[in-house]
């Protein structure tokens, strides 16, 4: 077993209302019952973007051509004794095809940035959704 990252790919998929769209972890999986930027593993031979457009198929039904896909920010985890740390990078999404369902997960939610603050969700994913919304933040200003 490689002592390596574990590579994931999330996407922030931004609604014309200015909502974004959040998964809930299936109960059974680590942080089960946290919400998070869907996505998954990065598997080889795959360009990140194109794992992230696989995954969101799978998760949540909806096609996404990898060309919508724009790379915003990455979190990662520590090194500890026995763990490969988990890297994720996020990108966001503003076009797919398809009505996001929540094929793998607990159900999906569409929520605003203040709302999305104050879900539970995994350290990571409280790391990207802050540094998101942050850089939105100072965008506005």
């Amino acid at each position: 077993m490689s002592d390596g990252p574990i590579w994931v790919v999330a996407g922030a998929l931004a609604g014309s209302d200015g909502k974004w769209l959040m998964h809930q972890r299936p109960l059974e999986k680590a942080h089960g019952g946290l919400w998070e930027f869907p996505g998954g593993k990065v598997e080889a031979p795959e360009l990140p973007a194109e794992s992230l457009v696989r995954e969101l198929h799978e998760e949540l039904g909806i096609v996404v051509d990898p060309a919508h896909c724009t790379p915003v920010g990455f979190a990662e985890e520590k090194r500890s004794p026995g763990a490969r740390p988990i890297v994720i990078l996020l990108y966001t999404i503003a076009n797919w095809m398809g009505s996001p369902e929540a094929l793998e997960g607990e159900e999906v939610g569409w929520f605003s940035m203040q709302e999305i603050a104050e879900l539970r969700k995994p350290p990571l994913d409280e790391h990207l959704a802050s540094r998101l919304f942050g850089q939105m933040s100072e965008k506005k200003d």
